[in-house]
């Protein structure tokens, strides 16, 4: 793979700012983990099934960083992944703690699908080959997955470098934009792919999937490059031990920083709930999330962590701007 790019040194891709935490980090943590507590099972009711479009900005959490983003009457799945473990293996590996809050014979069909990295919880290949057999949706994936998807029968996949923008439909833009994390499904292929965010416009609406990412200077990035973000979508999961754990995920505070750096009018909570990969409990995140949102000023934006399966309609921006002005006034 040939590239000039700085992120790419011929052999490995890297971040823009290098992880200092590799295997004796590792070693550490897995010998000092502190778990916190999961209820072995939430047999939750799945939500009520999206609508098969939507011209209006739609978003539906299925779970972990799996979001369904309806607009301009196109259908947008996020890291899919509706397996029992997030594993190369049906027998072992991080397992469900709850199911998906959309079942898969509710889902619209497909038109896209946005592959932050190859992580097992992200790049879950029977959810895939499912997709792909059922709905045959346009995949689109950092540099250096496409091969790795062909190996089990997954095509149509689109590759994408950081910043690198295409149109999808006529009048919709997709660019895959940076992340702070790392690539590898085992240890032999660790940052031989690219992981990335994505940014998706269609009309005057921006939103920004971030994927799995810790904070860095790309968020000012981002938000410099696209300044009027509608809605994006921030980790705020697998943050414990924040020492290790920090430099390749969010935390609740850095997701609302990230949130208030890039000016986003609605944020949504990702990669929580649904699969125990670090050492904080089950509901700490958004317990977290709860407590610092109400100790501090989004300056008129909002924030927010849906349940499995909840659904949001989100107002044109526009519509926002009247809203607040009559807030105001009523005040």
């Amino acid at each position: 793979m040939e590239t000039l790019h700085p992120h790419f040194d011929g052999r490995r891709f890297r971040n823009l700012v290098p992880r200092r935490n590799r295997y004796l980090a590792l070693l550490r943590w897995l010998l000092s983990r502190q778990r916190g507590a999961w209820r072995r099972w939430t047999d939750a009711p799945p939500g009520p099934p999206p609508p098969p479009t939507s011209d209006r900005l739609r978003v539906s959490f299925v779970n972990h960083t799996t979001f369904l983003i309806q607009l301009s009457a196109i259908n947008v799945l996020t890291d899919p992944i509706w397996s029992e473990r997030a594993s190369p293996v049906s027998w072992v590996g991080p397992r469900r703690h709850r199911p998906p809050g959309i079942r898969w014979e509710d889902l619209p069909p497909i038109d896209l699908v946005l592959l932050s990295h190859d992580h097992h919880d992200h790049m879950d290949l029977p959810t895939l080959r499912r997709l792909s057999r059922e709905h045959g949706p346009t995949i689109y994936a950092g540099l250096g997955n496409k091969r790795q998807l062909a190996k089990h029968g997954i095509g149509n996949v689109v590759e994408l470098d950081w910043w690198q923008e295409v149109s999808p439909r006529s009048e919709v833009w997709l660019t895959a934009v940076p992340a702070q994390h790392f690539s590898g499904r085992s240890p032999f292929r660790v940052d031989k792919s690219l992981w990335c965010g994505f940014v998706l416009q269609a009309g005057e609406t921006t939103v920004y999937f971030a994927g799995d990412t810790g904070k860095g200077p790309h968020i000012p990035q981002i938000a410099n490059r696209f300044p009027e973000i509608d809605l994006g979508i921030l980790p705020i999961g697998a943050f414990r031990p924040q020492w290790f754990m920090g430099e390749m995920h969010m935390s609740p505070a850095d997701a609302v920083e990230a949130h208030l750096e890039l000016g986003a009018r609605f944020s949504l909570a990702s990669h929580f709930g649904t699969f125990d990969l670090a050492d904080d409990g089950e509901d700490e995140p958004v317990e977290v999330l709860r407590e610092i949102l109400q100790h501090t000023d989004l300056r008129g934006t909002e924030f927010e962590a849906l349940d499995c399966g909840e659904g949001r309609e989100l107002p044109a921006r526009a519509e926002t701007i009247q809203q607040r002005s009559e807030k105001a006034r009523n005040a």
